[in-house]
């Protein structure tokens, strides 16, 4: 991959139009289903119930017709924090009651619920990434305002403007491929400009420097665009009544359901085993 190429390594919050069945489900039976998903594998304690919920969501993406590359080049971006948590639970968050301890020097305890504890803990967010993830392949912008609304509509009544969370859900899902194309355009400049991007020269303060002139650049970015949504919103009159109109039109079939209790079932699963 080229190294000024960033958008394939963001997923989440890209849509991938492939027409599959999951694609065509109603939006409200997929947001129902994927929340479900996460909060299933974010509460489990079991590393068997993980490991249903993993491949559940890999025959998801292959039901989806999504390239299983583009899903897992999702996983490269947090990886590097992943490995630091998971250090850092192996070394000091292990138990060392009722269990057996593999090595010992002061605060630092390598146990057998410790080893345990971290590989749940990758598996984990493993399992999250790729579940939001997929919910981005398969529901498009006007999919996940509508389906929300309709699933919050409830909540109007207590006076809780539901649209405005939704749309600031949306928005910050979104967002985040916007912010690796702009990265591209300022690394391909600076880069243009006689700037050392990309070289391993100079061990991590080095590259942790380079770095710096692009954070700078890009947060200034994403500033503007933010101020240019506002703008755009606000004469289009957003917020100024509480109903708004949707082009997309929710069609609920016999297929919703059926997908809705086939993903209950594996988020029991998930739960129980």
């Amino acid at each position: 991959m080229n190294q000024f190429e960033f958008l394939p390594l963001v997923t989440i919050g890209q849509y991938f139009p492939t027409g599959s069945i999951l694609h065509r489900r109603d939006a409200r039976a997929k947001l129902v289903v994927f929340t479900g998903m996460i909060i299933a594998v974010t509460f489990t304690p079991s590393l068997l119930g993980l490991l249903v919920a993993l491949i559940a969501v890999w025959v998801g993406i292959a039901v989806a017709r999504v390239n299983a590359r583009i899903a897992l080049k999702g996983l490269l971006v947090p990886l590097p924090f992943l490995l630091v948590i998971a250090l850092l639970q192996l070394l000091f968050l292990g138990s060392q009651i009722n269990t057996v301890v593999y090595w010992s020097w002061g605060p630092i305890h390598i146990t057998q619920a410790g080893i345990w504890a971290t590989i749940i803990m990758l598996i984990r967010f493993i399992v999250l990434i790729l579940v939001i993830s997929l919910s981005s392949f398969c529901v498009t912008t006007s999919e996940m305002i509508t389906g929300l609304d309709h699933l919050l509509s409830p909540l109007k009544r207590l006076g809780i403007q539901t649209m405005d969370m939704v749309m600031a859900i949306q928005v910050a899902l979104r967002f985040l491929p916007l912010l690796a194309l702009s990265a591209e355009r300022i690394a391909k400049a600076q880069a243009s400009r006689g700037a050392e991007w990309g070289t391993k020269k100079g061990g991590l303060a080095a590259q942790v420097k380079r770095v710096i002139p692009l954070i700078v650049p890009l947060m200034l970015t994403s500033l503007r665009r933010a101020e240019m949504m506002a703008l755009a919103m606000d004469a289009r009159a957003y917020g100024l009544k509480n109903d708004r109109s949707s082009i997309y039109e929710l069609t609920y079939r016999n297929a919703d359901t059926l997908f809705i209790f086939v993903g209950l079932l594996v988020m029991v699963a998930t739960i129980m085993l």
